[in-house]
């Protein structure tokens, strides 16, 4: 069983890795910067407090951490002992980041605020996904192999919102703050409560989750049943 989801995890990686090499360029230098410029584009695009490039580059912690996981995990891939760990501590003592560079991380990833976020090993997150602070993607327990998420494209993950397992959550779905999510969650989906539900309504505007706008599953049900016990009632008092 571990041999497979082993495999899994590699076939998934793999998959992704392939999907992206058309849009590589030959020069691992020019890769990189074009990819820096596209992670500081995006936290303009996605954070209305961000007034200048000059401001991202110095007092963003999210971006930070995110450069020092791209860096750690390429170091990785080359089969560098140590140093990616090391590098990954490092960011995490100096951001409150922390992102194994073992994890598998798309385009216009997020991070806002950030303090407190955990990226495990295993982890696979898709493209244009945004956390939130507190976030975790981790695991159960101590199983080997594909142990934690994989997240999809265009996704939203809100603050203290913990994301358990080798589970998948697909695309355009939203987790709301606090939410403990512990099964897998099918596009277009918003999750909210513990253990985590799905709720019908989108509460999202262009993919951005309406935080302030989310419903209580469980006060939705109590009201449902109220509603009906009344209804009851009235039935019974009216013989």
């Amino acid at each position: 069983m571990q041999k497979s989801s082993s495999n899994n995890k590699n076939s998934a990686t793999d998959n992704y890795e392939q999907k992206q090499n058309h849009k590589k360029h030959p020069i691992a230098l020019i890769r990189g910067l074009k990819r820096v410029k596209a992670d500081i584009q995006n936290i303009k695009d996605k954070d209305p407090a961000a007034k200048s490039i000059l401001e991202i580059l110095l007092l963003y912690p999210g971006f930070h951490a995110l450069l020092a996981y791209r860096i750690a995990n390429k170091l990785l891939k080359w089969h560098v002992p140590f140093i990616p760990r090391l590098i990954s501590q490092l960011a995490r003592f100096f951001t409150g980041i922390e992102i194994h560079p073992g994890a598998t991380i798309g385009e216009r990833f997020f991070i806002d605020h950030g303090m407190g976020v955990v990226i495990g090993e295993t982890t696979i997150i898709g493209d244009n996904v945004l956390v939130y602070q507190g976030v975790t993607l981790g695991g159960t327990g101590k199983d080997h192999g594909k142990r934690h998420p994989t997240i999809g494209s265009f996704v939203t993950i809100g603050a203290g919102a913990k994301v358990l397992g080798n589970i998948t959550i697909e695309d355009n779905s939203n987790i709301g703050a606090g939410s403990v999510v512990i099964d897998n969650v099918p596009e277009h989906s918003t999750v909210v409560g513990i253990p985590g539900r799905i709720v019908q309504q989108r509460f999202f505007i262009q993919g951005q989750l309406l935080h302030n706008k989310i419903p209580d599953p469980v006060t939705c049900q109590l009201n449902r049943l109220t509603y009906e016990l009344k209804e009851l009632k009235d039935r019974v008092d009216g013989k």
